[in-house]
């Protein structure tokens, strides 16, 4: 069996250039601990200054749940391309996150709410994180749809 053949170059870590990349998603996925389970949070999210600001749904619990503790948090462009673009990027990071009260602009820039949130109404509580060791990966040759994987 042949050897692996190591990558070409590592992957990339260029910070500014991950957090541009976040920006273009509007959502993502916020990971934590509750109770020594994991959880994962669908959560809206905008890069302001180097952080990345998060609206998520308050009737889980789950903003205090992060406040003060580390998450991590990821975000792609796989199923938000158009035929034709085939490369795909994943950004991932660990912080520490914070509830906080957003300012009048930014919550412009986060746009409306959804209506509901498990059949109730969404109620939006909004976390601050800072990231830390932010990872970016790049794929290229992504085919932006394929046949269904099952009949």
């Amino acid at each position: 069996m042949p050897a692996p053949v190591p990558p070409a170059a590592p992957p990339a870590t260029d910070e500014h250039r991950a957090l541009e990349l976040l920006g273009r998603a509007p959502y993502g996925h916020l990971s934590v601990t509750l109770r020594a389970l994991p959880f994962v949070i669908t959560t809206r999210h905008i890069v302001s200054d180097g952080r990345v600001l998060v609206r998520l749904h308050g009737g889980y619990g789950y903003s205090r749940a992060c406040d003060g503790s580390v998450i991590a948090y990821n975000a792609d462009n796989f199923g938000g391309r158009e035929d034709g673009d085939e490369d795909v990027w994943h950004v991932q990071f660990v912080g520490t996150a914070r509830r906080f009260t957003p300012e009048p602009a930014e919550l412009l820039r986060f746009g409306p709410a959804p209506r509901a949130a498990d059949n109730a109404p969404f109620l939006p509580e909004y976390l601050c994180i800072e990231p830390q060791f932010i990872t970016l990966h790049h794929l290229e040759g992504v085919p932006a749809r394929q046949a269904a994987h099952s009949s």
